[in-house]
């Protein structure tokens, strides 16, 4: 599948990375930010779902702090993470985890079906890091062969702009 992207003029910066950190200043948060973010995951990246988890490692557990489908998939749903081949890449070692297919999908989330009764079977994972450690993620689910090693470079600034948001005492 061939897809066109946007390119940014090089002299006015990029407006999806501009209208981000503009939403940090809003007095409404962490809702402007997310809502931003959004808007420019699917504007620059492309998504049917897209969720923003937080991490706590001392209890191993992950909180969905936003999702653009709140019927199936909503804010506030906790759920236990399994050590294993994911948790190692994403969590430990802070790398961004592409996985092209439903085999894909299924080989890491228990809610593979429920993911693929939304028509996804591609996901881009992209650790939100501090210091080392990974406080959460932008999960980006589309069709099939959708995510490639391009859209985890352009992910990465936007990953980190939702940093203030996951460190803030109340993520709710």
């Amino acid at each position: 599948m061939t897809r066109t992207k946007p390119k940014a003029d090089p002299y006015k910066g990029d407006p999806w990375l501009c209208a981000v950190a503009a939403a940090q200043s809003r007095a409404d948060q962490p809702d402007a930010l997310f809502a931003a973010l959004d808007e420019a995951m699917k504007s620059t990246i492309g998504h049917k779902l897209f969720t923003i988890l937080t991490y706590d490692g001392d209890s191993g557990e992950a909180a969905r702090v936003y999702s653009n489908l709140p019927g199936p998939y909503p804010a506030g749903g906790r759920k236990r993470l399994a050590p294993g081949p994911w948790t190692e890449a994403v969590l430990d070692r802070g790398e961004a985890y592409i996985g092209r297919t439903r085999d894909d999908l299924r080989d890491v989330f228990s809610d593979h079906a429920l993911i693929a009764s939304l028509g996804c079977e591609s996901v881009l994972n992209m650790p939100v890091r501090w210091r080392g450690r990974t406080f959460g993620s932008l999960n980006l689910l589309h069709e099939a062969g959708w995510y490639g090693e391009d859209d985890v470079a352009a992910c990465l600034p936007f990953a980190q702009l939702t940093l203030p948001a996951l460190l803030a005492p109340s993520h709710f």
